[in-house]
Protein backbone atom coordinates (compact mmCIF):
# COMPACT_ATOMS: atom_id res chain seq x y z
CA UNK A 1 0.00 0.00 0.00
CA UNK A 2 1.33 3.20 -0.84
CA UNK A 3 1.01 6.15 1.46
CA UNK A 4 0.41 10.09 0.08
CA UNK A 5 0.33 13.17 1.68
CA UNK A 6 -3.44 14.73 2.15
CA UNK A 7 -3.02 18.39 1.38
CA UNK A 8 -1.35 20.23 3.66
CA UNK A 9 -2.39 18.39 6.60
CA UNK A 10 0.94 16.79 6.59
CA UNK A 11 -1.21 13.64 7.19
CA UNK A 12 -0.28 10.36 5.34
CA UNK A 13 -3.10 8.39 4.26
CA UNK A 14 -3.28 5.25 2.65
CA UNK A 15 -3.81 5.88 -1.78
CA UNK A 16 -7.33 4.27 -1.27
CA UNK A 17 -9.33 4.53 2.04
CA UNK A 18 -12.82 3.27 3.46
CA UNK A 19 -16.01 4.48 3.50
CA UNK A 20 -18.41 3.52 6.14
CA UNK A 21 -21.85 3.71 4.92
CA UNK A 22 -21.97 -0.20 4.12
CA UNK A 23 -20.81 -1.35 7.48
CA UNK A 24 -24.64 -0.47 8.60
CA UNK A 25 -26.24 -3.38 7.14
CA UNK A 26 -23.46 -5.68 8.96
CA UNK A 27 -23.92 -6.72 12.54
CA UNK A 28 -20.98 -5.36 14.66
CA UNK A 29 -19.06 -8.66 14.73
CA UNK A 30 -19.06 -8.88 10.80
CA UNK A 31 -18.27 -4.88 10.46
CA UNK A 32 -15.17 -5.19 12.87
CA UNK A 33 -14.09 -7.97 10.91
CA UNK A 34 -14.13 -6.08 7.70
CA UNK A 35 -12.52 -2.92 9.25
CA UNK A 36 -9.83 -5.12 10.25
CA UNK A 37 -9.13 -6.71 7.48
CA UNK A 38 -8.76 -3.58 5.94
CA UNK A 39 -6.43 -2.38 8.34
CA UNK A 40 -4.01 -5.47 7.68
CA UNK A 41 -4.22 -4.98 4.18
CA UNK A 42 -3.01 -1.50 5.03
CA UNK A 43 -5.78 0.93 4.44
CA UNK A 44 -5.81 3.70 6.92
CA UNK A 45 -8.18 6.00 6.42
CA UNK A 46 -11.63 5.95 7.27
CA UNK A 47 -14.55 8.29 6.56
CA UNK A 48 -18.16 8.00 8.58
CA UNK A 49 -19.98 10.77 9.28
CA UNK A 50 -22.73 11.37 12.07
CA UNK A 51 -25.79 9.91 9.89
CA UNK A 52 -24.35 6.70 8.84
CA UNK A 53 -26.25 5.10 11.94
CA UNK A 54 -23.61 2.94 13.61
CA UNK A 55 -20.80 3.11 11.75
CA UNK A 56 -18.84 5.39 13.74
CA UNK A 57 -19.72 3.33 17.10
CA UNK A 58 -18.23 -0.06 14.92
CA UNK A 59 -15.17 1.94 13.85
CA UNK A 60 -14.68 2.58 17.52
CA UNK A 61 -15.15 -0.81 18.54
CA UNK A 62 -12.69 -1.92 15.93
CA UNK A 63 -9.70 0.30 16.47
CA UNK A 64 -9.86 0.31 20.16
CA UNK A 65 -6.23 0.18 21.25
CA UNK A 66 -4.89 0.67 17.56
CA UNK A 67 -5.68 4.40 17.13
CA UNK A 68 -2.69 5.50 16.38
CA UNK A 69 -2.40 3.51 13.40
CA UNK A 70 -5.74 5.25 11.90
CA UNK A 71 -6.95 8.03 10.38
CA UNK A 72 -10.61 9.18 11.10
CA UNK A 73 -12.43 11.42 9.39
CA UNK A 74 -16.13 12.04 10.34
CA UNK A 75 -18.85 14.93 9.56
CA UNK A 76 -21.94 17.01 10.88
CA UNK A 77 -24.57 17.84 9.48
CA UNK A 78 -25.59 20.39 11.37
CA UNK A 79 -25.22 24.22 10.41
CA UNK A 80 -25.53 25.64 13.87
CA UNK A 81 -22.60 25.66 16.79
CA UNK A 82 -24.22 24.12 19.70
CA UNK A 83 -25.80 21.27 17.52
CA UNK A 84 -22.57 21.18 15.89
CA UNK A 85 -20.56 20.84 19.74
CA UNK A 86 -23.20 17.83 19.93
CA UNK A 87 -22.35 15.93 17.54
CA UNK A 88 -18.58 15.98 17.95
CA UNK A 89 -19.48 14.90 21.43
CA UNK A 90 -20.95 11.88 20.20
CA UNK A 91 -18.47 11.46 17.45
CA UNK A 92 -15.87 11.18 20.18
CA UNK A 93 -17.53 8.99 22.08
CA UNK A 94 -19.08 6.44 19.66
CA UNK A 95 -15.51 6.46 18.20
CA UNK A 96 -14.16 6.04 21.07
CA UNK A 97 -10.80 8.56 20.65
CA UNK A 98 -10.28 11.92 22.36
CA UNK A 99 -9.39 13.44 19.11
CA UNK A 100 -10.79 13.09 15.14
CA UNK A 101 -8.03 13.81 12.45
CA UNK A 102 -10.69 15.34 10.06
CA UNK A 103 -14.25 16.79 11.20
CA UNK A 104 -15.98 17.88 8.09
CA UNK A 105 -18.83 19.45 7.54
CA UNK A 106 -21.13 17.20 5.92
CA UNK A 107 -23.08 18.43 1.95
CA UNK A 108 -22.96 22.25 1.75
CA UNK A 109 -24.48 22.76 -1.65
CA UNK A 110 -26.89 25.55 -1.33
CA UNK A 111 -26.07 29.52 -0.35
CA UNK A 112 -28.40 29.39 2.74
CA UNK A 113 -26.29 26.85 4.51
CA UNK A 114 -23.37 28.11 3.74
CA UNK A 115 -23.98 31.48 5.22
CA UNK A 116 -25.59 29.50 7.94
CA UNK A 117 -21.93 27.56 8.78
CA UNK A 118 -19.75 31.03 8.69
CA UNK A 119 -22.48 32.90 10.92
CA UNK A 120 -21.96 34.27 14.27
CA UNK A 121 -22.98 30.96 16.03
CA UNK A 122 -22.71 28.34 13.41
CA UNK A 123 -20.82 25.22 12.81
CA UNK A 124 -17.92 26.95 11.74
CA UNK A 125 -17.33 28.57 15.22
CA UNK A 126 -17.85 24.99 16.40
CA UNK A 127 -15.29 23.78 14.58
CA UNK A 128 -12.98 26.30 15.16
CA UNK A 129 -13.34 26.27 19.28
CA UNK A 130 -12.55 22.43 19.12
CA UNK A 131 -9.98 22.55 17.06
CA UNK A 132 -8.55 24.79 19.45
CA UNK A 133 -8.95 22.23 22.42
CA UNK A 134 -7.78 19.60 20.30
CA UNK A 135 -10.74 17.53 19.71
CA UNK A 136 -10.38 18.08 15.89
CA UNK A 137 -7.14 18.41 14.28
CA UNK A 138 -8.18 19.58 10.67
CA UNK A 139 -11.27 20.82 9.09
CA UNK A 140 -12.84 19.47 5.96
CA UNK A 141 -15.98 19.75 3.98
CA UNK A 142 -18.31 17.82 1.66
CA UNK A 143 -20.34 18.84 -1.32
CA UNK A 144 -22.33 17.56 -3.63
CA UNK A 145 -22.31 21.14 -5.71
CA UNK A 146 -18.34 22.11 -7.87
CA UNK A 147 -19.14 25.83 -7.68
CA UNK A 148 -19.93 25.71 -3.79
CA UNK A 149 -17.22 23.56 -3.55
CA UNK A 150 -14.34 25.99 -4.75
CA UNK A 151 -15.90 28.97 -3.22
CA UNK A 152 -15.68 27.46 -0.05
CA UNK A 153 -11.92 25.91 -0.02
CA UNK A 154 -10.73 29.10 -1.44
CA UNK A 155 -11.78 30.86 2.09
CA UNK A 156 -8.94 29.29 3.33
CA UNK A 157 -10.65 27.60 6.22
CA UNK A 158 -10.89 24.01 5.33
CA UNK A 159 -7.98 21.18 5.32
CA UNK A 160 -9.91 19.16 2.64
CA UNK A 161 -12.44 18.39 0.19
CA UNK A 162 -15.14 15.36 -0.55
CA UNK A 163 -16.64 15.63 -3.59
CA UNK A 164 -18.19 13.17 -6.25
CA UNK A 165 -15.44 11.30 -8.32
CA UNK A 166 -15.80 8.89 -10.78
CA UNK A 167 -15.54 8.08 -14.69
CA UNK A 168 -19.33 8.98 -14.80
CA UNK A 169 -18.78 12.30 -12.19
CA UNK A 170 -15.34 13.35 -13.73
CA UNK A 171 -16.20 17.26 -13.92
CA UNK A 172 -14.40 17.52 -10.69
CA UNK A 173 -11.08 17.69 -12.72
CA UNK A 174 -11.41 20.13 -14.76
CA UNK A 175 -12.03 22.74 -11.95
CA UNK A 176 -11.89 22.01 -8.65
CA UNK A 177 -9.25 20.17 -8.49
CA UNK A 178 -6.84 22.24 -9.72
CA UNK A 179 -7.71 24.65 -7.31
CA UNK A 180 -7.36 22.26 -4.53
CA UNK A 181 -4.32 21.24 -5.89
CA UNK A 182 -3.03 24.74 -6.16
CA UNK A 183 -4.10 25.71 -2.38
CA UNK A 184 -3.30 22.69 -1.17
CA UNK A 185 -6.32 21.35 -0.25
CA UNK A 186 -6.48 17.73 -0.02
CA UNK A 187 -8.71 16.13 -2.15
CA UNK A 188 -11.28 12.98 -1.40
CA UNK A 189 -12.90 11.48 -3.86
CA UNK A 190 -16.74 10.18 -2.67
CA UNK A 191 -18.65 7.89 -4.37
CA UNK A 192 -16.48 6.33 -6.72
CA UNK A 193 -18.67 4.13 -8.17
CA UNK A 194 -20.93 7.27 -8.76
CA UNK A 195 -23.52 5.92 -5.75
CA UNK A 196 -23.58 2.44 -6.60
CA UNK A 197 -24.40 2.65 -10.25
CA UNK A 198 -20.84 1.34 -11.14
CA UNK A 199 -20.93 -2.10 -11.13
CA UNK A 200 -17.27 -2.86 -12.41
CA UNK A 201 -14.65 -2.44 -9.82
CA UNK A 202 -11.96 -2.77 -12.09
CA UNK A 203 -13.05 -0.52 -14.44
CA UNK A 204 -13.76 2.19 -11.60
CA UNK A 205 -10.36 2.23 -10.46
CA UNK A 206 -8.83 2.23 -13.79
CA UNK A 207 -9.96 5.88 -14.33
CA UNK A 208 -9.53 6.69 -10.46
CA UNK A 209 -6.17 5.85 -10.79
CA UNK A 210 -5.30 8.16 -13.19
CA UNK A 211 -5.79 11.33 -10.09
CA UNK A 212 -3.66 9.36 -6.87
CA UNK A 213 -3.76 12.47 -5.19
CA UNK A 214 -7.71 12.17 -5.20
CA UNK A 215 -8.03 9.69 -2.51
CA UNK A 216 -10.89 7.50 -3.10
CA UNK A 217 -13.60 6.02 -0.34
CA UNK A 218 -15.28 3.01 -1.53
CA UNK A 219 -17.65 1.22 0.58
CA UNK A 220 -16.81 -2.35 1.98
CA UNK A 221 -19.47 -4.94 3.13
CA UNK A 222 -17.33 -7.81 3.32
CA UNK A 223 -13.56 -9.08 3.36
CA UNK A 224 -13.86 -10.03 0.09
CA UNK A 225 -14.51 -6.49 -1.13
CA UNK A 226 -11.63 -5.32 0.60
CA UNK A 227 -9.53 -8.14 -0.88
CA UNK A 228 -10.54 -7.15 -4.18
CA UNK A 229 -10.08 -3.77 -4.35
CA UNK A 230 -6.59 -4.16 -2.56
CA UNK A 231 -5.31 -6.30 -5.28
CA UNK A 232 -6.84 -4.26 -7.87
CA UNK A 233 -3.70 -1.61 -6.36
CA UNK A 234 -1.39 -3.90 -6.54
CA UNK A 235 -1.33 -3.94 -10.53
CA UNK A 236 -0.01 -1.82 -12.57
CA UNK A 237 -2.75 1.00 -14.33
CA UNK A 238 -3.60 1.42 -17.81
CA UNK A 239 -7.06 2.31 -19.71
CA UNK A 240 -7.65 0.27 -22.92
CA UNK A 241 -9.53 1.27 -25.92
CA UNK A 242 -12.06 -1.16 -24.48
CA UNK A 243 -12.21 0.04 -20.99
CA UNK A 244 -13.23 3.64 -22.18
CA UNK A 245 -15.92 2.73 -24.59
CA UNK A 246 -17.46 0.26 -21.61
CA UNK A 247 -17.17 3.93 -19.65
CA UNK A 248 -19.04 5.27 -22.55
CA UNK A 249 -22.14 2.68 -22.65
CA UNK A 250 -22.43 3.68 -18.61
CA UNK A 251 -22.64 6.79 -19.86
CA UNK A 252 -24.82 6.39 -22.35
CA UNK A 253 -27.07 3.51 -20.51
CA UNK A 254 -27.50 5.93 -17.62
CA UNK A 255 -28.72 8.93 -19.66
CA UNK A 256 -30.76 11.63 -18.68
CA UNK A 257 -32.35 9.41 -15.31
CA UNK A 258 -29.03 10.08 -13.33
CA UNK A 259 -30.01 12.25 -10.04
CA UNK A 260 -26.09 13.68 -9.92
CA UNK A 261 -27.32 15.29 -6.21
CA UNK A 262 -26.63 18.73 -6.96
CA UNK A 263 -29.62 20.04 -5.22
CA UNK A 264 -30.14 22.77 -7.88
CA UNK A 265 -33.71 21.46 -7.13
CA UNK A 266 -34.34 21.85 -3.52
CA UNK A 267 -36.24 23.61 -1.81
CA UNK A 268 -39.23 22.80 -3.29
CA UNK A 269 -42.20 25.16 -2.61
CA UNK A 270 -44.62 22.23 -1.26
CA UNK A 271 -41.82 20.96 1.13
CA UNK A 272 -40.76 17.58 -0.53
CA UNK A 273 -36.97 16.25 0.19
CA UNK A 274 -36.43 15.70 -3.32
CA UNK A 275 -32.71 14.45 -3.19
CA UNK A 276 -32.96 12.24 -0.67
CA UNK A 277 -36.32 11.02 -2.39
CA UNK A 278 -34.44 10.82 -5.70
CA UNK A 279 -31.59 8.49 -4.81
CA UNK A 280 -33.92 5.40 -2.67
CA UNK A 281 -33.07 3.27 -4.74
CA UNK A 282 -29.45 3.60 -4.37
CA UNK A 283 -29.76 4.37 -0.98
CA UNK A 284 -31.35 0.47 -0.69
CA UNK A 285 -28.81 -0.72 -2.92
CA UNK A 286 -25.93 0.23 -0.70
CA UNK A 287 -27.47 -0.15 2.84
CA UNK A 288 -30.37 -2.77 2.00
CA UNK A 289 -33.83 -2.34 2.22
CA UNK A 290 -34.68 -3.43 5.62
CA UNK A 291 -32.32 -0.05 6.56
CA UNK A 292 -32.83 2.22 4.33
CA UNK A 293 -36.66 2.01 4.26
CA UNK A 294 -36.21 3.82 8.12
CA UNK A 295 -32.95 5.98 6.62
CA UNK A 296 -35.59 7.60 3.61
CA UNK A 297 -38.53 7.54 5.30
CA UNK A 298 -38.50 10.89 6.54
CA UNK A 299 -38.24 12.12 3.21
CA UNK A 300 -40.44 9.76 1.32
CA UNK A 301 -42.79 10.50 3.47
CA UNK A 302 -42.98 14.22 1.80
CA UNK A 303 -43.30 13.31 -2.02
CA UNK A 304 -47.21 13.45 -1.33
CA UNK A 305 -47.07 16.73 -1.46
CA UNK A 306 -45.63 16.90 -4.43
CA UNK A 307 -47.86 19.04 -7.08
CA UNK A 308 -45.92 18.64 -9.90
CA UNK A 309 -45.77 21.92 -10.24
CA UNK A 310 -42.65 21.28 -12.35
CA UNK A 311 -40.52 23.79 -10.64
CA UNK A 312 -37.73 21.28 -9.90
CA UNK A 313 -37.74 20.39 -13.53
CA UNK A 314 -36.88 23.62 -14.65
CA UNK A 315 -34.25 24.21 -12.19
CA UNK A 316 -32.61 20.66 -12.92
CA UNK A 317 -29.16 21.54 -14.94
CA UNK A 318 -29.81 17.47 -15.64
CA UNK A 319 -33.61 17.50 -17.33
CA UNK A 320 -34.65 14.98 -14.80
CA UNK A 321 -38.51 14.31 -14.99
CA UNK A 322 -38.02 14.64 -11.04
CA UNK A 323 -41.81 14.08 -10.41
CA UNK A 324 -41.83 10.95 -11.92
CA UNK A 325 -39.20 9.38 -10.80
CA UNK A 326 -40.14 10.95 -7.37
CA UNK A 327 -43.51 8.39 -7.61
CA UNK A 328 -41.41 5.36 -8.75
CA UNK A 329 -39.04 6.07 -5.61
CA UNK A 330 -42.05 6.28 -3.42
CA UNK A 331 -43.89 3.07 -5.22
CA UNK A 332 -40.52 1.06 -4.00
CA UNK A 333 -40.03 2.48 -0.82
CA UNK A 334 -43.55 1.04 0.00
CA UNK A 335 -42.98 -2.22 -1.69
CA UNK A 336 -39.79 -2.45 0.67
CA UNK A 337 -41.97 -1.76 3.74
CA UNK A 338 -44.22 -4.23 2.96
CA UNK A 339 -41.38 -7.01 3.21
CA UNK A 340 -40.12 -6.06 6.81
CA UNK A 341 -41.22 -8.30 9.59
Amino acid sequence: MKYLALGKTGLMVSEVGFGAIPIIRLDATKAVRVLHRALDHGINFYDTANAYKDSEEKIGQAFAGVRDRVIIATKTGKRDAAGTMRHLENSLRMLRTDYIDLYQLHQVAREEDWQGVLAPGGAVEAMQKAREQGKIRFMGVSSHNQEMAVKMIQTGLFSTIQFPFSFIEDGAKDHLHPVARELGVGIIAMKPFAGGVIDNAPLAFKFLRQYPDAIPIPGYDSVASVDEIVAIYQQPNGITAEDLAAMERYRRDLGARFCRRCEYCQPCPNGVMITLSMTYPLVALRMSPAVAVEFSGKALATVSKCTECGICVEKCPYDLPIPKLLQDHYRLWEQHLLTLP
